[in-house]
């Protein structure tokens, strides 16, 4: 069965960091594009960085800009989400997803919207103290 697991939250103090892995079980990221989400208690789920397959596209929230790097591996399989200079507000459940099937495209709403995507991890928590 297709999964996708997350790992490396913890709980870490404002102005640290953490690195976040999302590995592909029983499928592969093959041409596929990969989202990492976060959603903290009583918020909406929300978007915080993409890759594409390629690695030549990638997007970020705002929020996150110039603290989190994504990147991947796909000889591993796998993608991180690098986290720097993590702040309270950043402390969530952070998931993985990818689409139901690869898309070709740069537009902005594939990667950023949690409705184009079909298969999620379980997440892994991320508490940053102050």
């Amino acid at each position: 069965q297709a999964q996708l697991v997350e790992s490396g939250g913890g709980l870490v103090q404002a102005g640290g960091s953490l690195r976040l892995s999302c590995a592909a079980s029983g499928r592969t990221f093959t041409n596929y594009h990969v989202g990492w989400f976060r959603q903290a208690p009583g918020k909406e789920r929300e978007f915080v960085a993409a890759i594409s397959w390629t690695k030549s596209i990638i997007y970020y929230a705002d929020s996150v800009k110039g603290r989190f790097t994504i990147s991947r591996d796909n000889a591993e399989n796998t993608v991180y989400l690098q986290m720097n200079s993590l702040k309270p507000e950043d402390t969530a459940v952070y998931y993985c997803a990818t689409p139901a099937v690869p898309m070709l495209t740069s537009a902005r709403s594939y990667y950023t919207d949690s409705h184009e995507y079909a298969y999620w991890g379980r997440g892994t928590q991320v508490t940053v103290s102050s």
